[in-house]
């Protein structure tokens, strides 16, 4: 009895220090950051966002930048739904590896790739929007547009005749350069309609209002003037929410505004 009373006691002054001990910030937090490039000629390829990605790693954050099916290769692939699924699949496999907090950080497509998730109820605790691209709204209203705008009508008469699901060419222009997307025409609005939720000011008003947003815009950048007005002025009110203007263009946003980033990170999530 004596021995097995001695056997217990020792097992208590080991156990008792390491439950009273309280928990480092990495033991309590580990960061799992999805990053999404930019539409096609961009891909997760993409030099400007290596230095970005050094810098999560750095810090011992989890990365996982995948292609994406607005890649260059892979454009366009499927409908929007398909890319949240990949999204999910892919917050998932953060989650699986050990992260307790999901930041979402998206490059001009990826802007409203990470506003749609988050607004659909996804997975995702902060977000960071770089060089917000892909206004479906704007084709109605920017006359250098004209081309896309004529093609979302003819997706739009397609779908209404019963042909949704041809094939057909359409277009699409990304920073002014156009380029023809061969997809069918239900999948091309769920993409370029403006009432789709590929639309920035459609989803940003259904971003939890307890989700954090760093929104970051180089001065060389078409969206320097319009982002607040186009979408970033309906997000939800949150005091860690941050608007950030950044000497750039469209490509190099997320290289210089890198040491931000991961400061505002820090700051948003509470590491």
């Amino acid at each position: 009895m004596q021995r097995r009373i001695f056997s217990i006691l020792v097992m208590l002054c080991v156990a008792l220090p390491a439950a009273l001990t309280p928990l480092t910030g990495s033991a309590q937090q580990r960061i799992g950051v999805l990053m999404l490039h930019g539409k096609s000629p961009g891909s997760n390829q993409d030099p400007n966002l290596t230095p970005l990605k050094d810098a999560f790693e750095r810090e011992a954050w989890l990365v996982s930048l995948p292609d994406m099916p607005w890649s260059r290769g892979r454009y366009l692939e499927g409908n929007w739904n398909k890319a949240m699924a990949e999204m999910a699949e892919h917050v998932k496999a953060l989650r699986d590896r050990g992260a307790t907090t999901i930041i979402i950080v998206g490059h001009s497509m990826g802007v409203p790739a990470a506003l749609s998730h988050a607004a659909s109820g996804g997975d995702a605790q902060a977000l960071v929007l770089l060089a917000p691209g892909h206004a479906p709204k704007a084709y109605y209203s920017v006359p250098a547009l004209k081309a896309v705008r004529e093609s979302v009508d003819e997706a739009r008469a397609l779908v209404a005749a019963g042909k949704g699901d041809s094939r057909e060419r359409f277009n699409d222009i990304n920073q002014g350069r156009q380029q023809v997307v061969i997809i069918t025409a239900k999948d091309y609005l769920s993409y370029f309609d403006p009432g789709s939720d590929a639309e920035m000011s459609v989803t940003a008003p259904r971003v939890p209002v307890g989700t954090p947003v760093l929104t970051v815009v180089g001065d060389e950048d078409w969206m320097f003037t319009r982002a607040r007005a186009y979408f970033a002025d309906q997000l939800p009110v949150n005091p860690k929410s941050q608007y950030l203007e950044v000497k750039a263009n469209h490509l190099s946003t997320p290289r210089v505004a890198g040491n931000d980033i991961v400061r505002w990170i820090k700051a948003a999530v509470g590491e």
